[in-house]
């Protein structure tokens, strides 16, 4: 049997802009895409803190900083608001067996403040 389970997440980034008049996706830094080993065109779930909003969509690179929620997902977010980026992977058996999901810790600017390889105390 396979499982679903949580890949990586970036926790508690701030949305730095939403653009309604793009295609789609969630624009991010790429630093933080490497440190949760995201890749551009990978689908994700977003959890918008702020107003309980749960969505999906596809990531593309951004600059420093960028957490920008485009197209319609650009209408469940404020700029500002804390989001969690969750990416999902299937893993058998076996590999559960050393699973561990990474969890990118951003503060205030989207700037790495630690990564754990953990879901507790985070």
């Amino acid at each position: 049997m396979n499982l679903t389970m949580l890949y990586s997440k970036i926790h508690r980034a701030s949305v730095s802009d939403a653009n309604l008049n793009y295609v789609g996706s969630i624009t991010i830094d790429i630093e933080l895409m490497k440190a949760a080993g995201l890749q551009e065109g990978q689908k994700v779930d977003i959890v918008n803190i702020n107003n309980g909003e749960r969505f999906s969509t596809y990531v593309i690179e951004g600059q420093k900083g960028d957490i920008c929620l485009n197209g319609a997902a650009a209408r469940k977010v404020q700029i500002g608001d804390k989001i969690i980026v969750m990416a999902y992977a299937t893993y058998t058996q076996e590999e559960l067996a050393t699973y561990t999901p990474k969890v990118v810790l951003v503060d205030e600017k989207n700037q790495i403040i630690a990564i754990k390889k953990e879901l507790k105390n985070v």
